[in-house]
């Protein structure tokens, strides 16, 4: 069951990221801070679906990472985001 449940994640995965990027480059609205936050939300939507509801598989447990670096540099650009919204005289 392991191996299935790999396996739909890889693969669910996959078909988000190339369903992303050709809606991206469809809309011309292609960058790599739009894909990378919208690849990041299909990521933990097919982790959340791939998984069995009343195990944790040791696959799993070893995405935490990447999700927590995911997470950070998410954070990263929002900030970065923001900061550019901001009028100049807000921040000192």
């Amino acid at each position: 069951m392991s191996l299935t449940g790999r396996r739909r994640f890889v693969q669910g995965n996959l078909v988000w990221l190339l369903a992303t990027a050709l809606a991206l480059v469809l809309l011309d609205a292609l960058t790599l801070e739009l894909f990378f936050v919208v690849a990041l939300i299909g990521f933990l939507v097919t982790l959340e679906l791939a998984t069995p509801v009343s195990v944790t598989p040791r696959w799993r447990r070893r995405l935490r990472w990447i999700v927590a670096v995911g997470l950070l540099v998410f954070g990263y650009i929002v900030v970065r985001r923001i900061l550019v919204i901001l009028p100049p005289g807000v921040l000192p």
